[in-house]
This record gives structure tokens, C-alpha cells and sequence, in this order.
């Protein structure tokens, strides 16, 4: 066999064994982030599963696209030299793959925690009646003898005293 045959060899040998060698550290260590990003263990496992057989279909039908090189490899240090750009190359690729599922899974789960959240609470819709005071001196510090805005009351309803039957027992808030 000629050098360009042992190039092709050890560049199959290496990719296949390293996308191999990945796929299977992915699938183990990631089955617990996607455990946590769909919170069902089955669906976690099916999708580890269809990850897996999409990196290995993505990843070896780039190792056998790039396995031609048209150029004749007449010494050992060209062969070396092509080969490291080949599994270079692999090896980028492989991470881009990884990379882009992390990426791609955690905006997913960002998106399912944000729709779990609970939502802020609904603003008031109105305001509580503020007992009256009884004629005479105010005690220090009170609200209607310290500062205060211009006019009085602040805007809204003023104050004025419950009345019997209201509350929000009888009356429920609308909107």
C-alpha cells in the first residue's frame, strides 16, 4: 500500500474512534442536563438517544466527505501534515456540534423555566378606606398635622369611614 492508503486509514481509524469516544461521554454525562431541561426522565432518554444518532450520522458522514484529497501524498511528513488538518477539522467539527446542542437545549430550558415562573402579582385596583379621625387635637406625627402634599389628601378617593355590609367579603374586586 502506498502512503496516501495509510493516510486514509489512520484518518478513519482516529475519526471514527473519536467521534465514538464523544458521542458516548455526551450521552452518558449529558443525560443529566437533559434531565433537568425537560423534567421527564423518559423524554430525556429518547432525546439523549436521537442526539446521539444524529451526531454520529452528522459527524462520520463529515469524516467520509472529507476523506478525499486530490493532491498525490509522495512523503511520510505530507501524509502527517494532511492528516492532522483532516483530524483537525474533525475535531472542530465535533465541537461545533457540541456546542450548538448546549446552546441550543439551554435556550430551551430558559424558555420552559420562564413559562413556570409565577407572574408578578396583578396591581391594586383600588384603595383601602383610611379610618376617619375624631375631631379635636391630632397626636404628634400624624398624617393630616405633619407635611403632606398641597391640597390634603394625596389624589384618589378620600377618606371616610366603613361602612356596614362593604369589605371584600361582600364586594369582590372586578376588573
Amino acid at each position: 500500500m502506498d502512503i496516501k492508503v495509510w493516510m486514509y486509514v489512520i484518518y478513519l481509524a482516529v475519526s471514527v474512534g473519536l467521534t465514538i469516544w464523544v458521542a458516548r461521554a455526551l450521552s452518558r454525562n449529558g443525560q443529566v442536563f437533559l434531565e433537568e431541561v425537560f423534567a421527564d426522565e423518559r423524554l430525556a432518554r429518547a432525546v439523549n438517544s436521537l442526539l446521539v444518532v444524529g451526531f454520529y450520522l452528522l459527524n462520520l458522514g463529515y469524516v467520509t466527505v472529507a476523506m478525499k484529497h486530490p493532491d498525490p501524498v509522495l512523503t511520510t511528513s505530507q501524509a502527517m501534515e494532511e492528516l492532522s488538518l483532516k483530524i483537525g477539522l474533525v475535531l472542530l467539527v465535533l465541537g461545533a456540534l457540541h456546542f450548538f446542542n448546549v446552546f441550543a437545549l439551554g435556550r430551551y430550558r430558559r424558555n420552559r423555566l420562564r413559562q413556570l415562573a409565577t407572574h408578578p402579582p396583578i396591581a391594586p385596583i383600588g384603595r383601602l378606606p383610611m379610618p376617619s379621625t375624631p375631631p379635636g387635637p391630632q397626636p404628634v406625627g400624624a398624617y393630616p398635622a405633619g407635611p403632606h402634599p398641597a391640597g390634603g389628601y394625596p389624589a384618589g378617593p378620600q377618606p371616610t369611614a366603613p361602612q356596614q355590609g362593604t369589605g371584600p367579603a361582600n364586594n369582590p374586586p372586578t376588573r
